[in-house]
């Protein structure tokens, strides 16, 4: 087995101290000869952690596939010294890996007294809205504009350690090492990227809302309400997420949110269609209470679609049914609306209701 040790200086942006103590914080990494935990095994294990002064890196590196069992022992004895393991999908993938090869071998090791931080696991709700083409770290990467040395996928470098374990080439250890160590190299250059959870877990302070009327591409002008809303945490890159009808901007530490208003008539459906008659010449529905006074063929027992009363006005679509006045273009219609007038927003706390069901539209939450 080989020890590699290196001293380098990341410009880390992220406060490491949101993770846990800096002192006792290391990010890790594996390289293994495929996906199977009980036929392949372990080649490579990396960390880096920040001293008083810089960035460490250690790897060990199995000259030989004998090897596996003196790599994991010299990787357990190292995180004696720290309390949080941060990592890039290493719930689902690393640490299953290394404690099914422990067992293999009769260790007795395992990471209870490590707090887990998944880079991967906490940005997977946000893949949508930061429009992700994939979570792979080297696209994570790719987005926050970062650029790294090494061009080979773990996959590809499996067919590489077997011609290394043959021919022990010094060429083809670098390329080893070097796809390790941008690994290592890149998670603390990334943390910038869990600004994003920061960002939409903290609390958000209403700024204004303002009317405009816009053209469409047909040149029909629309009218289009833009909600400004304020975050303590401040984002690494400007992006912009449309979410259905729904545009997302964010910058910095503002958020801005631009909805599309409808303008002209729409439908206020009753859930109890049973009490109400339909009267076919007006086009709406009313309580059977007063339908009794109306000629009965010009009614007819309302059903769950023809249960409504037309409304005109200027309409807000709502995310989720906030206030009780629901309207909708039809009785299938997936979007609801509310009239809109410049008082719907007065109150602040209402404000912050609104962005966070569209927010809950776009973060899947519950992966």
């Amino acid at each position: 087995m080989k020890t590699i040790q290196k001293e380098f200086f990341p410009s880390v942006s992220y406060p490491l101290n949101r993770i846990g103590n800096p002192e006792t914080t290391v990010f890790f990494d594996i390289e293994t000869t495929g996906f199977s935990r009980t036929h392949d095994h372990i080649y490579l294990i990396g960390c880096v952690w920040q001293d008083k002064t810089s960035w460490q890196m250690i790897q060990w590196f199995a000259e030989d596939a004998a090897d596996e069992t003196r790599l994991l022992c010299s990787f357990f004895r190292f995180l004696k010294n720290f309390q949080f393991l941060v990592h890039f999908n290493g719930d689902r993938f690393d640490i299953p890996f290394i404690l099914s090869r422990c067992s293999e071998h009769g260790l007795d090791f395992c990471f209870d007294a490590l707090k887990s931080v998944d880079i991967y696991r906490l940005i997977r709700p946000f893949r949508r809205l930061l429009g992700l083409e994939s979570l792979k770290q080297k696209s994570i990467e790719n987005f926050l504009g970062l650029e790294r040395t090494d061009q080979y996928s773990g996959g590809e470098l499996t067919e590489v350690y077997r011609k290394y374990l043959l021919t022990k080439n010094s060429r083809l250890e670098h390329l080893l090492l070097l796809h390790n160590e941008d690994d290592l190299k890149g998670m603390p250059d990334i943390l910038p990227i869990l600004c994003y959870p920061d960002f939409f877990r903290s609390s958000f302070s209403f700024c204004g809302q303002k009317l405009r009327e816009i053209t469409d591409y047909s040149g029909k002008k629309e009218k289009e309400l833009i909600l400004t809303y304020k975050n303590p945490v401040c984002l690494p890159a400007r992006t912009e997420f449309s979410a259905g009808i729904f545009l997302l901007s964010l910058n910095e530490n503002q958020l801005t949110l631009s909805v599309p208003l409808f303008e002209g008539e729409l439908k206020h459906y009753y859930e109890d269609y049973q009490n109400y008659y339909y009267l076919i010449y007006e086009d709406c529905a009313v309580h059977k209470s007063v339908a009794q006074y109306v000629d009965k063929s010009a009614r007819k027992k309302a059903t769950a679609g023809t249960c409504y009363t037309r409304v005109n006005g200027l309409f807000l679509p709502q995310p989720a049914p906030l206030w009780k006045e629901c309207l909708k273009t039809d009785c299938r219609g997936k979007t609801s609306y509310t009239p809109y007038g410049e008082t719907l927003f007065e109150n602040n706390k209402t404000a912050v209701q609104y962005l966070e069901a569209v927010l809950s539209s776009v973060i899947d939450c519950s992966r």
